[in-house]
Formats: structure tokens, C-alpha cells, sequence
């Protein structure tokens, strides 16, 4: 029992990452229908970013955790969101009105470029910091087993639980959640009502940069190391839990990540850590071929 409740401690932490990631994913899709290939490695820029920055807060002698953490989620917000918004202007706008296929390219072209950009910049090798917040609270203890829930595990679920509120009023409850759901359904109707389309998606583009850098500083602070190669595996992901909840819906993200993180944790402790991966994408074939639309998505109704 004592395994068990820490396996899922565990699974609701990596899940909320994968999570918030994916909540990226499903924003730029429901606004333009086409998935952000290069998202991953924003997130993987915005975790460099948070040790760059705590290294040199180190170093000017700032130990505070909570001035740390702040200043740092605010650097690497505003630099990720410029490289999400420079993403939209280089790899989307010019081909908005071309194939599906033409975009899809330049987006992974895009995640290519920013992947070797970061390796080149700053070097191929893993780059530590010291433990932020070490320690935590014994739950209770089994049969010799003690369940520990870390003060870095609490704040991840916490900020995810507070971001997955805050924007789905965003996008249910305001002026510019109403302007994207009307790009998704028809943004030449929306542009002759006078909304500014451009800046909407340009917009969208940069709050998924904003959330995706929010979970590389929370991943950074957790496992405490980082390369330039976390962001592919952790992108694909992400955007499988994207898929697997409902490409689209802003919960179906959520539950995604979080169904993607138990499946990890659980087979990692109990069965064999090198086939955790296999199990993620089986599921994802199976959703796919049982419930194409995902688990909390809407089957998409064609226009005639």
C-alpha cells in the first residue's frame, strides 16, 4: 500500500507536467487546427533558461527560494514567450493558407532548429543545479516502506490544479477567449466582424509558450538537472496526452498528462522501466483506433 500511494504521488507530479505542456498543444490546435511541433522545445528552452537564471541569482548571493522562483518563472516566461510568438510569425503565418502538410514541416523544421540552436549556444552536456526546495513530508509508513510527498511535488500540483482553472475561465468566460473560439470556427467571419484575427493566434501562441515555460522552470526545480534533448520526448508526450484527452479541450489535456504520468510511474515501479514509453503509446493506439476523438473530445461535425 505504502509503494502504492507513493507511485501515485509520483504520477500526479510527472502528469501535471506532461499536463501543462499539453495544454499548449490543445490551445494552438482548437485556434489554427494544426499541432506545434517545435512547443516541446520551448519547454526545453524555458528549463535552460530557469538554470541560467538560478545559477547567476546564485552567484549575486539572492538564496531566497520564493524571490528566486519568482524571478526566475518571470525571465523564462518572458523569453519563451517571444519564441513562441517568433514561432507563429516564421513557421505558421506565411503558411496559414497552404496544405496541412507545408506548416506540419515547417514546425518540425522549426523544433530542429531550436533543439541544435540550444545545443551549439550552450553544449550537449546535462547541466545540474543544487536542490531548491529539498525536503518534504512522511506521510505514513508500511510494512518498512515510508511515503514521502516532496515540497516540490505539492508545488507542481498546485500551480497545475491553479493554471488549468484560471485558464479555462480564459478561454469559457472572457472577451478573448470568445475571439478564439470564433478563429476556430471561421476566422474569415471573424476578421469582416472586426476582430483582429492575427493577434489572437499570435496571442494563443504566446500563452502556450507562458504555460510550457512554467513547467520546464517547475521541472527544473524538480529533478534538479536538464539538456537540450528533454524537450523532444517530453513534446511527443505531451502532445500523446493532448490526443489521448481530446485534442482541443482544455480537461481532456489535463487528464491526458495526468493518465500518461500514472501509466509511467506505476509500470516504472512494478513492471520494467524501459518499455514505460511502449505502454504510453499503446494506450494512444488503442484510444485512436476505439475513440478517435479522444477521451473528452467532441467528434468534429463537417460543414456542408
Amino acid at each position: 500500500m505504502g509503494q502504492l500511494i507513493q507511485q501515485l504521488i509520483n504520477g500526479l507530479t510527472l502528469g501535471s507536467v506532461y499536463g501543462l505542456i499539453a495544454l499548449g498543444y490543445t490551445m494552438v490546435y482548437g485556434i489554427i487546427g494544426m499541432i506545434n511541433f517545435a512547443h516541446g522545445d520551448i519547454y526545453m528552452i524555458a528549463a535552460i533558461i530557469a538554470v541560467t537564471v538560478l545559477t547567476l541569482l546564485g552567484s549575486l548571493g539572492i538564496m531566497a527560494v520564493p524571490v528566486a522562483l519568482l524571478i526566475t518563472l518571470v525571465v523564462a516566461i518572458i523569453f519563451t514567450s517571444v519564441y513562441g510568438w517568433s514561432v507563429e510569425r516564421i513557421a505558421y503565418r506565411p503558411l496559414r493558407n497552404a496544405s496541412r502538410l507545408a506548416p506540419l514541416i515547417s514546425a518540425i523544421g522549426m523544433s530542429i532548429f531550436l533543439q541544435n540552436m540550444v545545443q551549439l549556444t550552450q553544449g550537449a552536456r546535462v547541466k545540474p543545479i543544487n536542490a531548491l526546495l529539498p525536503g518534504g513530508f512522511e506521510l505514513f509508513t508500511s510494512n518498512g516502506f515510508t511515503v514521502h510527498l516532496a515540497y516540490t511535488q505539492i508545488m507542481i500540483i498546485v500551480v497545475t490544479a491553479v493554471l488549468l482553472a484560471v485558464f479555462t475561465w480564459l478561454i469559457t468566460k472572457t472577451s478573448f477567449g470568445r475571439q478564439q473560439r470564433a478563429c476556430e470556427q471561421d476566422r474569415t467571419m471573424t476578421a469582416l466582424l472586426g476582430i483582429n484575427v492575427d493577434r489572437t493566434i499570435s496571442m494563443t501562441f504566446v500563452i502556450g509558450a507562458a504555460l510550457a515555460a512554467v513547467a520546464g522552470v517547475m521541472v527544473t526545480v524538480y529533478y534538479g538537472v536538464v539538456d537540450f534533448s528533454i524537450g523532444f520526448l517530453a513534446g511527443i508526450k505531451a502532445f500523446t496526452a493532448a490526443v489521448l484527452g481530446g485534442i482541443g479541450s482544455l480537461p481532456g489535456a489535463m487528464l491526458g498528462g495526468l493518465i500518461i504520468g500514472m501509466i509511467e510511474s506505476f509500470w516504472s515501479a512494478y513492471l520494467s522501466p524501459e518499455y514505460k514509453d511502449v505502454a504510453t503509446f499503446v494506450l494512444l493506439i488503442l484510444v485512436l483506433m476505439f475513440r478517435p476523438s479522444g477521451l473528452l473530445g467532441r467528434p468534429e461535425v463537417e460543414k456542408v
